[in-house]
């Protein structure tokens, strides 16, 4: 593992009150974040957002909280559940206050740390901003950051937290943002059997058709679903059909690049054995309808990746009954279940 130690500048503050028994001090207890060694660098700044035990605890109090929607039922949790790599399972479309359903799927939440930008459009360019587009979405949570944060300041743990988790004490919009940050930052997924099979832990081994899908995955995926976050985090045309009802025209909506038309990121594909269903609008329950429609299914939609025509001029990756039997074997190593399981990630 690669250490990156964080230094926090123990400091107190005493708010005072007519007895000792109303005294809160704030004292910083550091958080450690261990990079796996299998990871690239992370992105995160930990430097402007520096990890506590009481701002972690802070983030994942709010992430459960249901205050943070219009009608106080609607928490992020809602739309990300951690048994299944908090994604809102069996759900295409992600759904949100007085019943309504927002336009794409929701995402996983794990690694964030080591993203360079969120969204499926990619709309939110750093971790903190992220979740103002949820919060704010008429479709789903609803409600205004002013709002969210007066029912902060009214609610006596939330008076208190803020100021055990910031040096500020302040309960306004960054703190709560940066909260939220912290809780997500520590959401790595890396104790998959994959993960240990490569850095030789515990003698795992994979099976025959484990080795093998792994082996057609390096060949016939891994260009787009790249180092073991398994995603290039780039954005691509993947010959999807238009979806007539959303017509979402992906990143193409954030820059306005008519070279982004239809323009997806690349999800990770960690855990994916419980993150459906699947693309940015749920289409495909399956894996192997997935693999499906890579191997027949695609259409030309005017923008589709040059990484995915063939030599011919058809558009596809050619895939045996094999190959594909054998790539969701493999994909299935990278089911975690220690962080689907973890209790730091649960609700309180």
């Amino acid at each position: 593992m690669k250490k990156i130690l964080i230094i926090v500048v123990f400091s107190q503050f005493l708010f005072l009150s007519c007895s000792k028994e109303d005294t809160i001090v704030y004292v910083a207890k550091p958080l450690n974040f261990d990079v796996p060694s299998n990871f690239p660098d992370m992105v995160y700044n930990l430097s402007n957002n520096p990890l506590t035990e009481a701002g972690f605890e802070l983030g994942r109090k709010l992430f459960y909280d249901g205050k943070l929607s219009a009608n106080n039922a609607i928490p992020c949790a809602f739309c990300h559940e951690q048994a299944f790599a908090f994604t809102h399972h069996g759900h295409t479309l992600s759904h949100g206050v007085n019943g309504g359903i927002g336009l794409r799927n929701a995402q996983p939440l794990q690694n964030m740390a080591f993203q360079k930008d969120f969204m499926w459009d990619g709309a939110a360019s750093h971790l903190d901003l992220q979740p103002i587009i949820p919060l704010t979405s008429e479709l789903e949570m609803g409600e205004t950051l002013s709002n969210v944060i007066e029912k902060l300041k009214a609610d006596s743990y939330y008076q208190k937290q803020f100021t055990l988790a910031f040096e500020d004490g302040e309960i306004n919009t960054s703190n709560m943002l940066k909260a939220l940050s912290q809780f997500m930052v520590m959401m790595v997924s890396s104790n998959s059997k994959y993960d240990k099979y490569v850095r030789h832990e515990d003698n795992v081994s994979l099976t025959q058709i484990e080795q093998d899908g792994l082996t057609t995955f390096q060949n016939k995926c891994s260009s787009c679903h790249a180092t073991d976050l398994f995603s290039d985090q780039s954005y691509r045309n993947n010959g999807l059909s238009i979806n007539p009802r959303l017509n979402d025209k992906g990143r193409f909506v954030v820059l306005e690049n008519p070279e982004d038309l239809y323009k997806f990121k690349v999800p990770s594909l960690r855990n994916i054995e419980f993150t459906f269903p699947y693309m940015h609008d749920g289409r495909f329950d399956t894996l192997e309808t997935v693999l499906d429609f890579y191997d027949s299914g695609m259409v030309d939609n005017g923008n589709v990746d040059a990484s995915l025509k063939r030599a011919d001029g058809s558009l596809g990756i050619t895939l045996s009954d094999y190959e594909k039997e054998s790539i969701i074997a493999f994909l299935k190593t990278l089911t975690d279940n220690e962080f689907l399981n973890d209790t730091r990630f649960s609700e309180f």
